[in-house]
């Protein structure tokens, strides 16, 4: 009977990706299987993020909660990974006695290891070491679960801003080697995934090596704009999403990026953190409020119907009532989609924590709820000017709240929820937007009348779409076949990549 692990995952995509990647490394190392319930696990494991206090607390919560298991059963391996982890190293021990294993997100890849150091030695296992690219070299091929998947191409951060324990907890910006990164995007391909998301603390920030030399005898790179011209042209892969990236490096190759590359999905993530000059100076941010404005205006002469989301720190030290107003004027001025915005919490060895702070906490408060509400009025007026546009919809599978119809996400990150059939799972569809709801947006699925485009899985088979409209049946099994809204050629991306022109 196979082990089994069971895993919860804190803070932001990165750690979703990385808990991904332990379950395939303990999968291939010891066959264990994944489970939702930590009672019937042999190993439990918390992936950590230090980034706000909250996070960092809940994880002690949560391992109080299953020191009772260990105490019923002691050859449960508890582990403890993530941010939090590389933070606290063997004070997490120190703390928790119970807890056997103690990595951090460049050491996952040795988790095979550090449990079975456990169960030979008797004492608990600490890495919390920076070994920078090795992680990628060690880890098994990834395990598809759907038509959508992370992509790592980065590790770390070389930012420093004031507030931020990232450079501390994943160390430096480390890039992927090149073709690493679109080897692994192709295979994923051939697996049937059709949506990558390029995963990194500060995507655009991404130099990663060739393999070439330049005349000087340097190693020569490609950046992010590059990497995503690449990607995007890899057969299967009909949309490619990345995030966070940072403004200070948010260039002009990347904005001419929206032009070149129709796939990669229009909707951004740019976190601002503030609107007043004088707080981005002292967070260490690199940039103006009018320099990050420039950024959007020219994002949306290159994309004009592009959706922008940013994260926001409320009540930084020393923020006063005209910063917070600062902030308020810009958000009014730029129209944002969504944000994640929080009150700010000193994270310690930062240098933002050593700061003064006399603003009373009812006001931070009073603030963030100010700036949550008028995003929400935003996000709304957003949502409501897509009712009665078609949206093209990467349908992902049940919908949750209504297990009958389908869901996907349309180009703008926002949740579509219509009536369909199973067979869509999986396939790029055009979507008529009839409501808009708080969070997510309601549809009716559409046939264009002259021919129109289907997705079809990769082993073989046959797609119909009648050349005056109707019913598009998708078999069960085949290739990628695009047929043109006015006849003409039918492009088959076969097994392998390769294409096949049928005229």
């Amino acid at each position: 009977m196979a082990h089994k692990l069971y895993i919860k995952t804190f803070g932001c995509q990165m750690n979703e990706y990385d808990s991904a990647k332990m379950a395939d490394v303990l999968a291939a190392a010891e066959g264990m299987e994944t489970t939702t319930d930590p009672a019937e696990a042999d190993v439990i494991v918390f992936n950590t993020c230090s980034v706000r206090e909250k996070a960092q607390e809940k994880v002690f919560h949560d391992l109080g909660r299953v020191k009772q298991l260990k105490r019923e059963r002691p050859g449960l391996v508890i582990g403890v990974g993530g941010c939090v982890a590389s933070q606290e190293g063997a004070a997490i021990v120190a703390r928790a006695p119970y807890v056997d294993v103690v990595f951090g997100p460049q050491t996952l890849h040795r988790l095979p290891a550090l449990i079975a150091a456990r169960r030979r030695t008797g004492k608990p296992q600490v890495d919390i070491s920076f070994p920078e690219i090795e992680k990628f070299d060690r880890l098994p091929p990834a395990r598809v679960a759907g038509v959508s998947a992370f992509v790592s191409i980065m590790e770390g951060c070389g930012k420093y801003c004031s507030f931020c324990v990232v450079p501390y907890t994943r160390g430096e910006e480390v890039s992927r080697p090149f073709e690493d990164v679109l080897t692994e995007v192709a295979e994923l391909a051939l697996a049937g995934v059709k949506e990558v998301t390029l995963l990194g603390q500060n995507v655009n920030a991404y130099r990663g090596d060739t393999g070439g030399e330049r005349n000087d005898g340097s190693r020569d790179s490609a950046d992010f704009a590059l990497l995503l011209e690449y990607v995007a042209e890899i057969p299967g892969i009909e949309r490619v999403r990345y995030t966070t990236s940072h403004p200070k490096e948010f260039t002009q190759r990347l904005i001419d990026a929206y032009v070149r590359i129709p796939n990669l999905a229009g909707h951004v993530h740019l976190p601002l953190q503030s609107g007043s000059d004088r707080v981005l100076a002292a967070m260490k941010r690199g940039y103006t409020a009018l320099e990050y404005k420039s950024i959007i205006r020219r994002l949306r002469a290159a994309r004009p119907d592009i959706s922008i989301s940013s994260d926001f720190i409320v009540g930084f030290p020393g923020e006063t009532e005209r910063d917070f107003e600062a902030t308020m004027k810009l958000i009014a001025e730029i129209g944002f989609d969504d944000s994640y915005s929080f009150l700010y919490s000193p994270r310690p060895g930062t240098p933002a924590a050593e700061l003064a702070d006399d603003t009373p906490q009812k006001v931070k408060q009073e603030r963030l709820a100010r700036l949550q509400a008028l995003i929400e009025r935003q996000a709304s007026a957003i949502s409501n000017a897509m009712v009665g546009s078609t949206q093209r919809v990467l349908v992902e599978g049940a919908a949750k709240k209504n297990p009958g119809e389908l869901c996907g996400r349309c180009s703008s990150n926002r949740m579509v929820n219509f009536a369909g059939p199973a067979e869509l799972v999986g396939c790029l569809v055009d979507i008529t937007i009839t409501a808009a709801l708080s969070h997510s947006l309601r549809g009716e699925c559409r046939v264009p009348p002259s021919g129109g485009e289907c997705r079809v899985p990769r082993s073989g088979g046959e797609c119909r779409v009648p050349p005056s409209g109707g019913e598009c049946r998708v078999p069960p099994s085949g290739g990628n076949v695009r047929v043109p809204q006015s006849a003409g050629e039918i492009r088959v991306a076969e097994a392998g990549g390769k294409v096949r022109t049928l005229r």
